[in-house]
């Protein structure tokens, strides 16, 4: 279908894709900081809350604590450590709606391509109807790109030997059956990831019993599952004192864990296998089963709030086997050791796939589509040689939105300073002989599955990514926004490029 050509009517300074948390973020921090920029949110689901909205599973929830996954200028009110997905999507909708930012998304827009036009100095962002398939191009000044990491579409599901002679129900998180009633059947969850570990504790409690089949185990911790330091102190320092100081409380918390983690990996170690063996029954084979052959944090730490999973296991409720598959049976799992794990659900925890920008295929002057992994990332939210597009990838061994919403402060720091400096265009250029090496720094499977299809990043700055919320403050809310390594050009006669 041919798409439509753009009218002045079809500009707007800031072109937001995907209405998640880190998108409804940068919008209102546009709205905040940037009232005069126009700015549109293009989301090609019918509702907000991208993963929020997507997950359906049972217990689905965030693994970082809503103080700091939540926003800074949104106090999170709920007692609750660790929220649900239902609530954390109603706290993304009422932070859309507190700032008026519900009222700029067009649901049901996919975006096709993205295409930098050096003529007319903006990007022409080719727009499908999810309903209609109508297409439609838009002008934008600017590009960012929420879109996320993974593909919404499909999960990471690998076939197993003789899967198909299986005569119960095989599900993936990621497409969790509305009508799906699993009241007292034998469950199998493959997996050993933050899915697995979250779905074990909620099924149990309906389920016949639950086996957790992992083929290496991770590192998991209990964290208490209501915030009691919260409780107390809003009734004295009130609702947005209280986050403010629990955020950085627990910004230092997470680096705390972190860094011991990395630094000291054998008393870390000692220290999470004596939590487990706590909450564990009496003689229960703890190595087997919780002592993962990787340092803590190699891969990112499964957290449990209350202790619920060790619970579901002491109840007798649940149970975790650690093996290889060998094959699938009509009634089961066959592992290599010759245990057979009888099933009438099988769930494949098995992971994601990656999508990075969310699949859109960027292009320059109508050229061929970026191949990211060529490109350098500048202060881990722009592209080298890839004009006025932003980008969000937060933390991986903390919460994610701490970083983006620092990316998102920058970004409208940048934005002031073009406006200020008449410029309407800005390019990041890498020096030549710069050492590069993969942009995430995490061993999980999902990541080296795609490591070829990210960009990177170098071994100087501003060309690395920072993972230090402390050192970060310091480089996106106070330093400098005009680096040396940025090319800008002047506002043409036409004025703002959209």
């Amino acid at each position: 279908m041919q798409a439509q050509r753009p009218s002045d009517r079809d500009s707007v300074d800031v072109l937001i894709i995907g209405a998640g948390i880190s998108g409804i973020g940068a919008a209102c921090h546009l709205q905040r900081r940037c009232p005069s920029h126009s700015y549109r949110i293009v989301e090609a689901r019918a509702d907000l809350g991208g993963t929020w909205d997507l997950f359906r599973y049972p217990g689905v929830r965030s693994d970082s604590d809503l103080y700091t996954f939540g926003y800074d200028f949104k106090p999170w009110s709920s007692e609750r450590a660790l929220a649900d997905g239902a609530s954390i999507k109603a706290y993304i909708a009422e932070a859309a709606r507190d700032h008026a930012v519900d009222r700029r998304i067009d649901y049901r827009q996919r975006v096709m391509e993205a295409d930098w036009c050096s003529a007319e100095r903006c990007w022409r962002v080719t727009l499908r109807h999810e309903d209609t398939g109508a297409q439609a191009v838009l002008r934008a000044r600017w590009v960012f790109n929420a879109a996320g990491y993974y593909r919404h579409d499909q999960g990471y599901a690998p076939v197993f030997a003789d899967q198909e002679r299986f005569r119960g129900r095989i599900v993936h998180p990621q497409d969790w059956p509305a009508d799906l009633d699993y009241r007292g059947q034998r469950v199998v969850i493959i997996g050993s990831g933050a899915t697995a570990v979250t779905l074990l504790p909620a099924m149990a409690e309906q389920a016949g019993h639950v086996t957790l089949l992992q083929r290496t185990p991770s590192y998991i911790l209990p964290v208490p599952a209501e915030d009691r330091l919260a409780r107390r102190l809003r009734p004295w320092l009130g609702k947005r004192r209280t986050h403010a100081l629990l955020r950085r409380l627990n910004v230092a918390r997470q680096r705390w864990v972190y860094t011991l983690c990395r630094r000291h990996p054998e008393l870390a170690r000692r220290v999470i296998r004596m939590v487990n063996a706590r909450l564990l029954p009496p003689g229960y084979p703890v190595d087997p089963h919780f002592r993962p052959p990787y340092k803590p944090w190699e891969q990112r730490l499964c957290v449990v709030p209350g202790a619920d999973l060790f619970k579901a296991i002491r109840a007798g409720r649940a149970s975790v086997e650690t093996g290889r598959i060998e094959r699938f049976t009509p009634d089961g799992i066959l592992l290599d050791t010759g245990r057979h794990l009888e099933a009438d659900l099988i769930v494949t925890a098995t992971g994601l796939n990656l999508n990075p920008l969310g699949g859109i295929p960027v292009r320059i002057d109508g050229g061929e589509a970026i191949r990211l992994r060529e490109h350098l990332v500048f202060k881990g939210m722009l592209l080298s040689d890839v004009p006025n597009m932003a980008f969000a990838v937060g933390y991986t061994a903390s919460s994610w939105t701490l970083k983006v919403g620092l990316l998102c402060e920058h970004l409208c720091r940048l934005l002031e300073h073009m406006d200020r400096q008449e410029l309407q265009v800005c390019t990041p250029r890498a020096p030549e002989g710069l050492r590069t090496r993969p942009l995430l720094d995490l061993a999980a499977g999902y990541i080296r599955r795609s490591a070829e299809q990210l960009p990177r990043q170098a071994d100087r700055f501003p060309w690395t990514m920072s993972w230090n919320y402390s050192e970060d403050v310091k480089i996106f809310r106070h330093g400098r926004v005009d680096h040396p390594a940025l090319e800008f050009l002047p506002a043409s006669s036409r004025g703002r490029g959209a």
